[in-house]
């Protein structure tokens, strides 16, 4: 696998909201803050620019909304913005696709010239994968490290709940199998931005 110099590493609503069990129910991998916080590192030690994605929530009863705690960054997160050596951003959006969010994505990326973006982050099966989808579409080579990212159990319809390992393991099925991007592990990517 190689990584270029100017690979984006876009962090996708790694947000406090996130941690109400209550609101979301059971998660999955909980080990993902732990790789996401890695992959942060070696993206700012690397010089490699770093996309924070916050997801500002218009749903008033959301613990993502704008105002309330969970809409502020983990604090593993916020404690690393502003230290790396590349260039940074912070989009917010209020929708799953992070292009669809100020400032525009695909616009800073392609200004820096950027063709490849690994996106990481909370939900697997929403915002990182339409994420990933729409970067895809858009040209980019995309890379998932599955376990960077987590989710939630969610039911559906016809009676169907999947649980987050299930909707995490579809996610990367369509996504690698479809074309949209490299389901890889954290590891890896570390290990190749050194």
């Amino acid at each position: 696998m190689e990584i270029a110099e100017n690979a984006a590493l876009v962090v996708v609503d790694v947000q406090q909201g996130f941690e109400e069990e209550e609101f979301w129910g059971p998660r999955n991998n909980p080990s993902a803050d732990e790789n996401i916080a890695g992959l942060i590192d070696a993206w700012q030690s690397s010089g490699r620019p770093v996309v924070f994605v916050r997801h500002d929530s218009n749903k008033p009863a959301s613990p993502l909304r704008v105002g309330y705690p969970g809409n502020g960054f983990k604090r593993y997160v916020e404690e690393r913005r502003g230290k790396g050596g590349g260039a940074e951003l912070l989009v917010t959006k209020s929708v799953n696709s992070s292009f669809y969010g100020t400032p525009d994505l695909k616009v800073w990326l392609d200004a820096a010239g950027v063709r490849q973006i690994v996106v990481a982050g909370i939900q697997t099966n929403m915002c990182v994968e339409t994420t990933a989808r729409m970067g895809g579409n858009l040209g980019y080579e995309v890379f998932v490290p599955l376990d960077a990212t987590h989710t939630f159990d969610l039911a559906g319809p016809f009676g169907w709940t999947l649980s987050a390992d299930e909707l995490a393991r579809a996610t990367a099925v369509s996504l690698h199998g479809g074309g949209f991007a490299k389901v890889v592990s954290s590891a890896e990517l570390i290990a190749a931005a050194k």
